[in-house]
């Protein structure tokens, strides 16, 4: 009786098992189908058609499973804590190495600008990149009035001028208007935009950066720190007039990184509640009283040299936030 039930087992398996396979072939065919039909995996494979044969992809399939498995386009990532990837922060690139496929992985875009702010903060603690526009671009900018539609079309002229040259302008742009319209905002789209090819920016609030250089005056930092952001590829000065002015800030900072980067043909942002008459008002009279108004002319000379002005109206975008 026991030898019959054996026998008659044996068949079950043998479908049983027969079945299990088709049914992980048929997996197994679908995966490869779905590894294979990816477009970075095609595009890998047209690179490289002299070399990659089918027996190599097929002993290269879960490198490829790796590959096609994780997210490549990192630019819709809140933050590297955020990654989904292996390893955080870092995309996968395929590559043959001794004859096999394998990944590499390198680091994305996300993690590139958050090690360049990290890099900068680290020498400027002033370092300004307001939290509403980590992620912002030139297409989130409101273009609810005329004003904003016009520096949205010359902050778009400036980005593809650098894309079509690969130069930065010499000429940036001094956005002037009241407190929350949105000019802080327009300069973090467009930093953004210049990070995303590899242009750093250095954006430092004024009143705190120039009170962080008093400081530095103590620990024998402040040439380093005035040297830094003299020499950024591009500077972003934002809310400059707010600060409490005294003739060395005046001459001495404020003017001094101007007139480099007006040698050097390197360029400024700005954002400001003063016009440029309003502004020169302010640089030329001190927190102490002091008035010099050829001083004041001389810095502004500097600022519209550097700048185009461009007027910022609207409500006050931050009374609607809070």
């Amino acid at each position: 009786m026991k030898e019959r039930w054996i026998h008659r087992m044996e068949p079950i398996n043998n479908r049983l098992t027969k079945i299990m396979d088709s049914q992980f072939q048929a997996r197994f065919d679908e995966m490869q189908k779905e590894i294979l039909e990816d477009k970075g995996v095609q595009k890998f494979l047209a690179e490289n058609d002299q070399v990659a044969n089918r027996q190599m992809v097929e002993r290269g399939l879960g490198k490829l499973y790796e590959y096609v498995n994780q997210q490549h386009d990192c630019s819709q990532c809140e933050s590297v804590a955020t990654c989904k990837n292996a390893i955080n922060g870092f995309v996968p690139k395929l590559t043959i190495i001794r004859g096999k496929i394998d990944v590499e992985y390198t680091p994305c875009q996300t993690k590139r600008m958050e090690d360049a702010r990290r890099k900068a903060a680290s020498m400027i603690s002033s370092m300004h990149m307001p939290k509403d526009v980590l992620k912002a671009k030139i297409s989130d900018l409101d273009t609810s009035n005329e004003s904003k539609k016009a520096i949205r079309t010359f902050a778009e002229m400036f980005i593809q001028k650098v894309k079509n040259t690969g130069n930065l302008p010499r000429t940036g742009y001094y956005i002037y208007g009241n407190f929350g319209v949105g000019k802080s905002f327009v300069l973090g789209a467009i930093a953004n935009e210049l990070a995303s090819m590899e242009i750093k920016t250095v954006m430092v609030y004024v009143p705190d950066f120039l009170s962080e250089l008093k400081s530095s005056i103590q620990d024998q930092s402040l040439q380093e720190k005035v040297e830094f952001v003299k020499n950024a590829p591009v500077l972003m000065l934002d809310d400059l007039g707010a600060e409490n002015l005294s003739p060395w800030t005046r001459d001495e900072i404020i003017g001094t990184i101007l007139q480099f980067r007006m040698n050097e043909g390197l360029p400024v942002f700005i954002t400001s509640n003063y016009n440029y008459e309003q502004l020169e008002e302010h640089f030329a009279t001190t927190q102490k009283g002091e008035v010099d108004v050829m001083k004041a002319a001389r810095i502004m000379e500097r600022v519209r040299a550097l700048t185009t002005d461009f007027e910022m109206v609207g409500e006050n975008r931050r009374l609607y936030h809070n």
